[in-house]
């Protein structure tokens, strides 16, 4: 399975949101951000964080998507 954060992409731009603001909001690294860019792996926490600064449930920002190269 792997991670995909579109969901959360698009949550921003219907909110007219840019990922500094997000960083910001959630208070996390630009290395997080830089992450969630790129579906890569996040901490659990970070995820909190992102869920609550936008008043959101987890399954509003990512998605786990089969992996049919394994």
């Amino acid at each position: 399975m792997i991670v995909s954060y579109k969901k959360l992409w698009k949550l921003l731009i219907d909110r007219d949101m840019k990922k500094k603001d997000l960083q910001e909001a959630a208070g996390l690294s630009p290395a997080s951000v830089a992450k969630l860019s790129k579906n890569e792996n996040v901490s659990m926490d970070v995820l909190i964080k992102v869920c609550t600064a936008l008043g959101v449930d987890i399954g509003d920002i990512m998605e786990m998507i089969p992996d049919n190269n394994r």
